[in-house]
């Protein structure tokens, strides 16, 4: 028996905007798709000593583009951090690739930094030479891209070797490696991401801080409106247009609200497999992002974009289905909560402050982690306790489920996705036991989050138990590339040490 992922997992909101419904789950879009089974998809085919998609599917895929005249295919591979890198290529070779070698990318493109540089010391998992990787396009990610001038569609790839051997270091491939643990046991993780963003003026200056567009009044917000109607009001246009787009791209966004912060807004996904939510994420900020542009603004995921306003989150509601029959495992079937429920809990208490550069992956991402900013400062867990860094939130026994609050919105999906539910494994395969949860505010308890990337990413190197599930060259290249973004960002003098440094010291 199937798993139904539309089978509450936990409660959905209803929408603000009641008259528009998400687009249709995509899960049986290519029916024939759903009966591979993952762990045969980590491999891809092998025919005609060719690496390349499943025949069969080729075929869907072709007829999905014939039937919408698709001239243009935007091919897509997420980096380390989130950033999308790849090809644009006409729809006829598109296709052509689907069956041979032709679509090809270096494998430096998962190393880059955000600076646009290569780390030096991990030479040993991607040569000098710098081979390439065959991109594998994912039938199941093709959809249409919205506000191109000629008609185009989104596919997200993997990367593998010629010899068709998956490119470890992939994030996407480290959630699929997950899943797959997961798989075996007869789990079926379900996840919803909540992600917040900012809009912001246009910004040329990288040396002037960032300050909230005007809205349709033709002012901007000067004071906290969380939940507020007429603030969000503000920026129906590209509300509506954010919509629309996510509507054609066949992303299942549900509630939208108007956040704590000025012009800061927050999204809600609908609930399911934790791999679509992830390149549904990917695909939502690029959208927002061209939808901000041209009404005149940006849009940023930064993770703490103004020093005046709260930080931006993307939220991980998590659940725990039985994989043949649907069964919510994180209660038993007298409604408590269950042996699973503890020990994924106390798997996310024990190893999330280990591996924080994975939900705060930058320097500025210890920016928000403040106390009373509504953002953790600590794993503590507790019902309904919004301080804490894992909440509980109130339901049902069939809507059980834990809410990750570490993440920032500048967090790349795959990753985050994939360190909540390995802690969350590990916790469980090891029947881990939690410390009592917290009444009253976590920010009262001790700091056990670290407060800097470099202290952050001191920790992550000796994370033994999260580092033997997702792979030795994982940990080296991620490890790696960030502590090149520091060293990068601690060379640069900023204006704070001219300021009060300059003349007085």
């Amino acid at each position: 028996m199937r798993v139904n992922l539309l089978s509450p997992a936990f409660l959905v909101k209803p929408s603000i905007r009641g008259v528009r419904l998400p687009p249709p789950y995509r899960k049986n879009r290519y029916p024939l798709l759903q009966q591979i089974p993952l762990a045969k998809c980590l491999t891809p085919a092998q025919y005609g000593g060719q690496t390349g998609v499943y025949p069969i599917m080729s075929a869907e895929i072709t007829n999905w583009i014939n039937e919408r005249g698709i001239s243009e295919v935007e091919c897509i591979v997420p980096d380390m951090n989130g950033i999308q890198r790849g090809k644009v290529l006409p729809a006829g070779k598109f296709l052509k690739s689907l069956t041979d070698q032709t679509l090809r990318i270096p494998g430096s493109v998962y190393t880059v930094t955000v600076t646009g540089e290569y780390p030096d010391t991990i030479n040993s998992i991607i040569p000098d030479y710098d081979p390439d990787m065959v991109m594998v396009p994912d039938p199941s990610t093709i959809r249409e891209a919205p506000g191109f001038k000629t008609p185009t569609a989104y596919v997200i790839a993997d990367a593998y070797t010629r010899e068709g051997k998956p490119l470890a270091i992939a994030p996407r491939m480290i959630l699929k490696k997950v899943l797959h643990l997961y798989e075996r046991r007869g789990w079926k993780p379900v996840i919803a991401p909540e992600l917040e963003f900012y809009l912001v003026s246009k910004n040329l200056d990288s040396d002037f801080p960032l300050t909230p567009p005007a809205g349709r009044s033709g002012r901007s917000e000067t004071a906290s409106q969380p939940y507020g109607l007429e603030a969000l009001g503000e920026f129906e246009d590209i509300i509506e247009h954010i919509y629309d787009f996510c509507e054609k791209a066949e992303l299942n966004i549900d509630t939208m609200i108007h956040e704590s912060g000025a012009a800061q807004l927050e999204i809600n996904f609908v609930h399911g497999d934790p791999l679509a939510l992830a390149d549904q994420v990917l695909l939502f900020k690029r959208i927002v992002r061209h939808v901000a542009l041209e009404h005149g603004v940006y849009a940023t995921f930064l993770a703490k974009p103004m020093s005046d306003q709260p930080g931006s989150s993307m939220h991980i509601h998590q659940s725990l289905l039985d994989s043949d029959t649907g069964r919510n495992l994180f209660t038993t079937p007298q409604g408590r909560d269950s042996a699973l429920f503890r020990s994924y809990i106390a798997g996310l208490v024990r190893l999330l402050p280990q591996i924080t550069p994975m939900f705060a992956p930058n320097v500025n991402s210890f920016r928000r982690m403040r106390p009373d900013s509504d953002a953790p400062i600590n794993v503590q867990w507790g019902s309904d306790n919004r301080s804490c860094g894992l909440r509980i939130p109130v339901s049902d026994a069939k809507n059980r489920r834990i809410e990750n609050r570490l993440p920032g919105a500048d967090s790349n999906p795959y990753l985050a996705i994939a360190a909540s539910l390995i802690c969350g494994y590990v916790g469980m395969t090891e029947r881990m036991q939690p410390p009592k949860s917290l009444q009253g505010s976590a920010y009262n308890r001790a700091r056990t989050l670290p407060r800097t990337l470099e202290s952050a990413l001191d920790r992550f190197s000796h994370c033994k138990a999260v580092r033997n599930h997702l792979g030795e060259d994982f940990f080296d290249v991620f490890y790696a590339i960030k502590e090149s973004e520091l060293f990068a960002y601690q060379s640069v003098i900023s204006s704070w040490e001219r300021e009060h440094l300059l003349l007085r010291v």
